[in-house]
């Protein structure tokens, strides 16, 4: 539509100049006092035209570029305040009944996916209950006994909410009245108690975490700690992965060096297999003493976060730690990694790695066990590379290990009439 034409449809009252940025801004100023006037969504759709118009108007005009690079680009502000207006109108839209239907959809959602504690579940009753009070007469909310239950009944209402015959215009009292009991619904449930809601002892106590502690345990201080202990005995006792449950929780819960050293050294005792991600997350920041306990868990899958560990000539104590875990876990996809620790410049990694080989017993660590046994200068990492053979024990490992029956050092010839039989 070109500016003559404009004007012949209705900026007949501008004064200024067409193209100009007065132009636009006068045709601006009457459609933000028609979107103040608009009390339909017809008069809406109106001034979404007209705003569509000038838009099209606005960029086939050639308006003024500034000269200055601080200068405002007169452009720019008119296509701003266009898209401020148009914002407006979507503002002034509605209310709508399928934005109801969504709002009790959501309350839904938050009602089945929400863990409640037992004063929230009955919030939530009483919720719904008052939201099927304050919507009777449009649609009709099942009565209902669990929040799982409030779920599928809000989903059901929220379909029967979109299926209404509602105008924004000639019914908004009735989408108002449904859309004030749907953000009430949600209110309610926000305000609900929520497991996520509780402190940690509250959490722990909402689990049954403290309920195994008896008698005079009960004084005990920290009660968590005494409750640990209490779980691991179960555990040991009956090998039931439930009683491992409180002892995760705590480990999750509990913000505590003392407490989670505490529970990696009865992960380390019992070796629960359940234990193994959140160990092995914590091994990941290269933690010696979970980097044991992946080691007694035997999870195949710590060894590709461990081998990282042992790559080049870092922290040799993490080594020596980690070594014995690989050793332990008996994969043999570390086998070479293991053994390329072999020619360690520590003689104590050395050693590690030679009784890795053993515990791995992997028949290919034969040649370099053989090797160092032979060629090392520490007699403690050549008895451990003996102990390795030992423990691979085949025909040929055993041979080689015996012919160093009357080597220099007596700890190696302990290993060799270990390997002869003697």
């Amino acid at each position: 539509m070109s500016d003559e034409d404009s004007e012949a449809d209705g900026d007949g009252d501008i004064d200024a100049e067409p193209g100009t940025v007065a132009f636009f801004e006068e045709r601006l100023d009457a459609a933000e006092t028609a979107l103040e006037a608009a009390e339909t969504e017809a008069d809406l759709d109106d001034i979404a035209a007209t705003l569509a118009d000038i838009e099209t108007d606005l960029d086939a005009a050639e308006l003024p570029t500034p000269d200055e690079e601080d200068e405002d680009d007169p452009q720019e502000a008119l296509e701003s305040r266009l898209s401020s207006l148009r914002d407006g109108i979507e503002e002034q839209r509605g209310p709508y009944v399928e934005d109801v239907a969504e709002d009790v959809e959501a309350a839904g959602a938050t009602a089945q996916d929400t863990r409640w504690t037992d004063d929230g579940q009955t919030q939530v009753l009483d919720a719904v209950a008052a939201f099927g009070e304050a919507v009777d007469g449009h649609v009709e909310v099942e009565k209902v006994e669990s929040a799982q239950e409030a779920g599928d009944a809000l989903w059901a209402t929220s379909e029967a909410i979109a299926a209404l015959d509602l105008g924004p215009d000639e019914d908004s009292d009735a989408i108002a009245t449904l859309r004030t009991a749907a953000q009430t619904l949600n209110d309610d449930l926000e305000a609900a108690q929520a497991y996520e809601d509780l402190s940690v002892r509250e959490k722990l106590t909402f689990e049954g975490f403290y309920e195994v502690i008896e008698g005079d345990h009960q004084k005990d201080y920290p009660p968590e700690l005494n409750a640990i202990l209490v779980w691991e005995k179960r555990y040991k006792d009956h090998r039931d992965p439930e009683d491992v449950e409180p002892i995760l929780l705590a480990f999750e819960l509990l913000d505590s060096e003392f407490m989670e050293e505490n529970i990696l050294d009865v992960f380390e005792r019992i070796a629960p297999p359940e234990a193994y991600e959140p160990v092995q997350q914590r091994a990941s920041r290269r933690d010696k003493q979970a980097v044991r306990v992946l080691g007694k868990i035997g999870d195949q899958r710590a060894v590709e976060t461990l081998v990282d560990f042992i790559d080049g000539d870092g922290d040799p104590a993490l080594q020596r730690v980690t070594l014995q875990a690989l050793g332990e876990i008996g994969s043999h996809e570390a086998t070479q990694a293991v053994a390329n620790r072999l020619a360690a410049d520590t003689d104590s990694v050395r050693s590690a790695a030679a009784r890795a080989l053993g515990l791995l017993g992997d028949t290919r660590a034969i040649e370099p066990l053989t090797d160092v046994l032979a060629e090392d200068d520490a007699d403690e990492v050549r008895a451990s590379a003996a102990w390795a053979l030992n423990q691979i024990g085949t025909e040929r490992a055993l041979e080689i290990a015996a012919e160093y029956a009357d080597d220099r050092a007596y700890v190696v010839q302990v290993e060799a009439e270990k390997a002869a039989g003697v």
